[in-house]
């Protein structure tokens, strides 16, 4: 016996796929985990930079360049973390792009640490966006400056720092831009992405606070880092600026470098070192051999030992306030 047409009408929908995600690939952990959290189970989102890969200088694989090319949407920083994407973007993306650092009511903060460049808290207006957009993608912020007789209080590198995901205060309109470049994608799931967006700021704010709070009593201790690339985490939670042994990632101190930053461990009174995850942990031994200072636990800006997914957003910044706790309470 056939099916009436209304029966077969109901058999033929509930047959149908359901409406499809729209199909994301961001460029690193920390961003990844902010836009898997807007998007819920409704689609796993993609993650181009590899664990233990530099954020600067990844060599993207053929596997990268298809899922940029079937990507309705690319999110990521911005060419001046990873000027490798921005090439890809331009000449791959096919899709809609969200840039991070552009986004309207993001803090920024400049290398010289002398003020915010872009939009700050008050949602002033930034630079031009097509500046950044027209901006060298070749250049970044790892040029040597070993020979540079300058410290890290004082160095000439110039530029917005691009690692704004330490603030955890942009969190919130980065996860309310990202919802709406959702919905715009996939109308039907709006409210999911806005709902999913504010419980993962109401979430963040509150882990906010509790870092701020256990930060606070070491508000005045001075330490040691791989690279410059953590000016966000100590501003924000007011503790001193970090002294970095290289001043980019990719660069190797000179002897006269790593003199300097002795001299600096000694006049500041600094008590803890801290490694970088898949960087060479023999120059921060270096730097701070024949010193009373202690070694601590490895640290990631990008969140290198991370898998990507909810929650890892927490976890970066968690576990790097954890790691600079737990050798400043050292006896």
């Amino acid at each position: 016996m056939r099916p009436s047409a209304s029966v077969a009408a109901i058999l033929a929908l509930a047959a149908a796929p359901a409406f499809a995600a729209p199909q994301v690939v961001t460029d690193l952990v920390p961003t990844g985990a902010l836009v898997q959290e807007v998007m819920g189970d409704l689609a796993e989102v993609r993650v181009l930079l590899p664990q233990g890969a530099s954020a600067h200088h990844y060599q993207m694989r053929p596997s990268d360049a298809q899922a940029l090319q079937g990507a309705d949407l690319v999110i990521w920083m911005g060419p001046e973390l990873t000027p490798w994407l921005a090439r890809a973007s331009d000449n791959l993306a096919s899709g809609a792009q969200l840039r991070l650092l552009q986004v309207e009511g993001v803090t920024l903060r400049d290398y010289a640490g002398g003020g915010a460049e872009g939009h700050d808290d008050h949602g002033h207006d930034a630079h031009d966006p097509a500046d950044a957009a027209d901006h060298d993608h070749d250049h970044d912020h790892d040029h040597d400056h070993g020979d540079h007789d300058d410290g890290h209080d004082g160095h000439d590198h110039s530029g917005i720092d691009p690692h704004a995901w330490l603030n955890p205060a942009n969190a919130g309109p980065w996860l309310q831009t990202i919802a709406g470049s959702l919905a715009q994608q996939d109308p039907e799931n709006a409210a999911t992405y806005q709902a999913n967006a504010e419980a993962a700021a109401t979430r963040i704010a509150a882990l906010d606070t509790e870092l701020r709070a256990r930060l606070a009593p070491h508000a005045e201790a001075r330490f040691v880092v791989f690279h410059d690339a953590y000016g966000y985490f100590t501003d924000h939670f007011g503790l001193q600026p970090a002294l970095a042994v290289s001043l980019g990632d990719a660069s190797t101190p000179s002897a006269a470098r790593i003199d300097q930053m002795r001299g600096q461990i000694v006049q500041t009174g600094a008590t803890c070192a801290f490694p970088e995850y898949a960087h060479y942990s023999a120059l921060i031994q270096t730097a701070i051999e024949g010193s009373d200072i202690r070694l601590g636990g490895e640290i990631s800006p990008e969140g290198g030992s991370l898998t990507p997914g909810v929650g890892q957003y927490d976890a970066l910044l968690t576990g790097m306030a954890d790691t600079i706790i737990a050798c400043l309470t050292q006896e």
